[in-house]
């Protein structure tokens, strides 16, 4: 991942966020100090027991217990005097604009853009993660701005975009801060969007869906193992969140990374197709995306243009009728199709749409309901 290192002067030329095409850090003596915050006291966090060993977490299946002094797995849970406190709370480390398509979000209000944040720390320790360099660091190990709630929701307004995007490293550990943004957004008529891994609990999760208007999860594999060895997680929980969202009414699309050596496997890409079909999300979009080799695992080759297209029919035979490629410019298959007609109906060129003919939700060229939500 590049970042952009900008000063504080330029950070408020700029309105307050950053424009450039990646997450950006402030300049190491510029630490927290647009909008005059000074320290990472933090706020207390939800989701947590207290028991003799220290406090239990029960936000995400790790359920990290934390010793007094100490922090949980996400590095951004700290147990202070007996109380569970979150350090990941109005200070991003990064602030975009991006368009909804990047999410990547195909079939939500496409041509708009949305008002991307994140904190330091996630929840998972994935070798093959894009974003390590503030994913896998505590919110006050990396550089960050002042935005509470608030700020956020009036910086968005003022930039024109349709959405709030809790994204870049795990809007789960910065749980508290999103819920609290989105909240506001709603009241001011934006949407609220989550790129996560979706390892999450059920209770919080259904408590962040009341404000949340759609998600693109990240399943990684359909290998408890492999998601074990390769992101420090299990699979089953992903699978739970997904049900769950459908259920809360969230829209959502599906992001599947194929890793050489590890996630390319046809069969294995069959069976979560197929688990999927079977559990009602052949209406849902399914984005195999192209790995670049990158932290841990930077001597793999990227993945193969065969292999994404190869699982791509896969996914159109098993009955999934939206099915993308990501990060191959100008592949045919980042375009959408009426799964009755077959004619492209959103033609795109990167993130952007050159052409739609989706009107009122449906195909302008035969009729058929096109799933999303288009308005």
């Amino acid at each position: 991942m590049r970042t952009k290192k900008i000063s504080k002067r330029e950070f408020l030329k700029m309105g307050g966020m950053a424009l450039a095409a990646w997450p950006f850090t402030l300049s190491g003596t510029e630490r927290g100090i647009v909008g005059g915050k000074d320290s990472f006291e933090g706020v207390p966090a939800r989701f947590a027991i207290n028991t003799p060993r220290g406090i239990r977490c029960q936000l995400c299946p790790n359920k990290c217990t934390i010793k007094e002094g100490e922090r949980g797995d996400c590095r951004t849970r700290i147990n202070r005097s007996g109380e569970l406190i979150t350090l990941a709370y109005g200070n991003p480390c990064a602030v975009h604009i991006d368009p909804i398509e990047k999410k990547p979000l195909n079939h939500f209000i496409p041509g708009t853009t949305s008002f991307s944040i994140a904190t330091g720390g996630c929840n998972l320790a994935c070798l093959n993660c894009q974003n390590w360099q503030i994913s896998q660091k505590a919110p006050d190990e990396v550089e960050t701005v002042d935005m509470m709630p608030g700020s956020v929701v009036s910086a968005a307004k003022a930039q024109g975009c349709s959405s709030i995007a809790y994204t870049y490293t795990e809007p789960i550990v910065f749980y508290e801060y999103t819920d609290d943004t989105a909240k506001i957004a709603h009241e001011k008529g934006l949407r609220n969007v989550i790129v996560s891994a979706g390892y999450i609990e059920e209770r919080p999760l259904r408590e962040w869906c009341q404000n949340i208007d759609a998600a693109n999860i990240d399943l990684k594999s359909f290998s408890d193992e492999i998601y074990q060895r390769l992101n420090a997680g299990t699979l089953q929980p992903v699978l739970n969140t997904l049900k769950v969202l459908k259920e809360e009414g969230v829209w959502v699309e599906i992001t599947n990374l194929i890793v050489p050596q590890w996630t390319d496997d046809p069969e294995m890409i069959k069976k979560m197709c197929g688990w999927l079909v079977d559990k009602g999300f052949e209406d849902n979009p399914l984005h195999f995306s192209r790995f670049t080799p990158m932290y841990k695992l930077n001597r793999l080759p990227s993945t193969p243009l065969e292999i994404l297209e190869k699982a791509h029919k896969i996914a159109r035979e098993a009955g999934m009728k939206y099915v993308y490629i990501g990060n191959v410019p100008g592949h045919e298959a980042q375009d959408t199709y009426c799964p009755a007609c077959r004619k492209k109906i959103i033609d795109r060129s990167g993130f952007r749409i050159r052409e739609n003919h989706i009107v009122d939700g449906r195909c302008e060229f035969c009729g058929e309901p096109i799933a999303g939500v288009w308005k």
